[in-house]
């Protein structure tokens, strides 16, 4: 499931020389108090942005207990906006606390209920724990953003989320409209030779297995599906040579005489 990568933006904002004239008329002390408190709001928002960007340099580094106290004392400073929670529910799930994780990515889209990414992030966390259908709703929202760029991430992981709730001819069509966007789409490749796989299309499975393992490097669940395929292909040594690279790239995860 592919979950888009946080991006911390510090902007900076440029101040006129202010007001110089000796004597100020009522408008123009309106002007400048609105002025002031502009300028406080802007220094707020920069202090935010940057203890956003030491959250996420200390995740970086995988100072996990640090990027959390950051992206916290970020989030204290503006609770209205979705980034602190989303990297907090980024540090949560590698702390291995999934439902702390899950309750921030809702927060987070709760906040942004029209931003694409912030909405397919929740979608990704509700598929990969177990609730395909409901991850769906969530995907359609983000997809439902015209200035969403990612497009072929959704569609990559509502294609995955619908073959795991059983939608087949949704999975098909939506990673289609993903690989028409973005033909290495590593997810969306895996997914629709799992997808093929299911429907006994084996050769198509193969094909786009082998696709995938040209995109990114290999998963255990990868070389899996691919040793099964080449298995129900009847060619053994294909299978041989998969089952090796799963013995050596993840040991924890070989198994002697995999089943389809």
């Amino acid at each position: 499931m592919a979950l888009l990568a946080l991006t911390l933006l510090v902007s900076g904002c440029g101040h006129g020389d202010g007001v110089k004239a000796s004597r100020i008329s009522w408008d123009d002390q309106a002007m400048l108090h609105h002025e002031v408190r502009d300028d406080r709001q802007v220094r707020k928002r920069e202090q935010y942005q940057e203890i956003l960007r030491l959250a996420g340099d200390r995740f970086g580094r995988d100072d996990l207990d640090a990027a959390l106290k950051y992206a916290r004392s970020a989030q204290r400073r503006e609770p209205g906006r979705p980034d602190a929670y989303t990297l907090q529910a980024v540090i949560q799930a590698r702390l291995g606390k999934a439902e702390e994780a899950g309750a921030l990515y809702r927060k987070a889209a709760e906040l942004a209920p029209g931003q694409g990414d912030v909405l397919n992030n929740y979608g990704a966390w509700l598929c990969g724990n177990g609730h395909p259908a409901e991850a769906l709703i969530w995907f359609d929202r983000a997809l439902a953003d015209s200035g969403y760029a990612d497009r072929a991430d959704a569609l990559a992981n509502a294609g995955g989320c619908a073959l795991d709730a059983g939608q087949r001819e949704r999975a098909e069509s939506d990673l289609r409209q993903a690989l028409a966007l973005a033909p290495g789409n590593a997810y969306a490749l895996a997914s629709m030779a799992r997808n093929e796989f299911l429907h006994g299309r084996y050769f198509e499975a193969r094909a786009f297995c082998q696709r995938r393992l040209a995109a990114a490097p290999a998963t255990a669940s990868v070389l899996q599906l691919a040793i099964e395929i080449e298995e129900r292909l009847g060619d053994g040594s294909a299978a041989s040579r998969y089952q090796q690279r799963l013995r050596e790239e993840f040991p924890e995860s070989a198994t002697p005489n995999p089943q389809g």
